[in-house]
């Protein structure tokens, strides 16, 4: 792309700069022709130093006084055009090939343009003297004392912001990019770094310009686009709640957060004990910190919905005066009969009478999880299995480093039953489509049922046998492999819940 443009601006310069300096080399023998004749028309005669000699006619020494000053004017304009044409394209080659890679291009900018007007005000100089050298452009400036301070008072500003944004991008406090906040003014996204201003795309979407000087005397807190960036949320919960399993709770819950960087791992902490509770910050870093807003709200959520599955309580501020202490119901509390319903509708527990269901049932817990939260991970040990009651989940795969869906499930629908009869890792991930609630069954709770009706292994060994059969794909292995491979899930549970031969 850079050779591209280079090509055409090449192109570009000579021609223009071609042009020119042709019609530079031409004009003096144009001022020559015109100038003898219009001498020669006039009568007229000049001195040593190039002036008329009593002229026989005003008008003629008007017309030549007039060629001339045309002419200095055209030189002074042209030579103007030529120097503008050659330092834009040394800009180009400089600032925009040499520098083309480099992360500091305001104040490739910034320094191109300082220069560019240095070398201006320089040409000028030099060009107008050699069309004027009997002109003291010193002395006429030093005599317009009134206009160099109407000019200065006009340009104070400007002047101000100029130096200012050299300074500032001298030393680079930020860049492009980067997320800066300052005080009460704004906080965005630093989109554009000039020699008169700053603009800031705030997170409301608005574009917030403020002048180098008024910037330089402000307090700004930066967060670098290339850095990880730390930020704090806070909550609060009941004395009552344990702070060692809060703090593995909530920071379980926020590694999974989408933005929240891997590579360090949040910090859960008691901010103070207070009136009310226990006032906790949860400290994190953010892989892009633009999004700061959209993360500290999904925190918030999954901290929710992580302490009502744990029924860990939130504090609130309140006077009021209890006679007995009850604990607060959880927002997802489901009765045994519910329970009771749902796992009698599973096929893999249809070998359950009703009253080892109903003990099952008993030893049975409601998890709730947010979209987009991670039930159970590839590789994970478990040794229990879900039922969902309500909600929607899809399991995954990684694929080249993508998650790939490869199967939906929903209600009465159940996952991980390998890992709970077997103790096997997880062999897929499993994350909620949408609010999921779901009956989470452990080893504990089937363990005694298993330990009193030994016989169930083989009628859920059978169960389960027919289940990979209608999921057995064309490639799937003969029956003789998978009796085989029945038997070994039959050892397997056997041994997993230490069940004698």
């Amino acid at each position: 792309m850079f050779a591209s443009e280079l090509r055409k601006k090449s192109v570009f310069f000579i021609f223009s700069a071609g042009i020119l300096i042709l019609i530079l080399i031409l004009l003096p023998m144009l001022e020559s022709t015109l100038r003898v004749y219009i001498l020669d028309y006039f009568n007229l005669n000049l001195n040593s130093d190039g002036e008329i000699i009593k002229p026989a006619s005003e008008v003629g020494e008007t017309s030549y006084n007039l060629i001339i000053t045309f002419f200095h004017i055209v030189k002074i304009v042209l030579w103007m055009s030529l120097v503008l044409t050659v330092v834009r394209f040394l800009n180009f080659l400089v600032f925009r090939g040499a520098f083309r890679n480099s992360a500091q291009n305001e104040i490739s900018s910034l320094l191109s343009s300082v220069l560019s007007i240095i070398v201006y005000i320089v040409a000028f100089f030099i060009i107008f003297k050699s069309q004027y050298p009997k002109v003291d452009l010193a002395a006429l400036f030093t005599t317009s004392t009134i206009l160099g301070i109407v000019i200065g008072l006009a340009l104070q500003d400007t002047l101000g912001n100029l130096f200012a944004g050299i300074a500032m991008q001298a030393d680079q406090p930020f860049q492009v990019g980067d997320v800066i906040n300052i005080s009460n003014r704004g906080m965005g996204v630093v989109e554009s770094v000039s020699w008169r201003g700053v603009k800031i795309r705030t997170f409301q979407n608005k574009l917030l310009v403020i002048s180098n000087s008024v910037l330089g005397k402000e307090t700004i807190e930066v967060a670098p686009k290339d850095n990880l960036n730390a930020h704090l949320v806070f909550f609060s919960t009941l004395y009552a709640n344990s702070p060692a399993q809060t703090i593995q709770v909530v920071r379980e819950a926020v590694r999974q957060v989408e933005n929240v960087s891997p590579k360090i791992r949040p910090n859960v902490r008691i901010r103070n004990l207070g009136d009310s509770g226990i006032e906790w910050e949860v400290k994190y870093w953010l892989e892009d910190y633009s999004k700061i807003n959209d993360t500290d709200a999904l925190i918030r959520q999954r901290i929710w919905y992580a302490l009502q599955r744990d029924h860990i309580e939130f504090a609130y501020p309140t006077r009021t005066i209890h006679v007995e202490t009850k604990p607060q119901e959880s927002a997802f509390v489901e009765t045994d009969n519910s329970i009771f319903e749902r796992l009698s509708a599973i096929p893999i527990f249809a070998p359950l009478s009703d009253e080892e269901t109903i003990k099952l049932a008993k030893g049975t817990t409601a998890r709730v999880y947010a979209p987009g939260e991670t039930i159970v991970k590839k590789g994970q040990e478990g040794h229990s299995m879900f039922v969902i009651h309500r909600g929607a989940v899809k399991v995954q795969l990684m694929e080249n480093g993508q998650p790939k869906t490869i199967n939906r499930l929903r209600e009465n629908d159940f996952f991980g039953e390998m890992s709970l009869l077997t103790g096997q890792p997880r062999s897929a991930n499993v994350v909620a489509e949408e609010e999921t609630e779901v009956f989470q069954i452990k080893k504990k709770a089937l363990k005694p049922i298993f330990e009193t009706n030994p016989d169930l292994v083989s009628s859920i060994c059978a169960i389960i046998d027919q289940r990979q059969q209608l999921l057995k794909t064309e490639n799937a292995p003969s029956n003789i492999i998978e009796a085989e491979k029945a038997k070994s899930v039959f050892g397997s549970i056997r041994k997993f819940f230490g069940l004698e031969d």
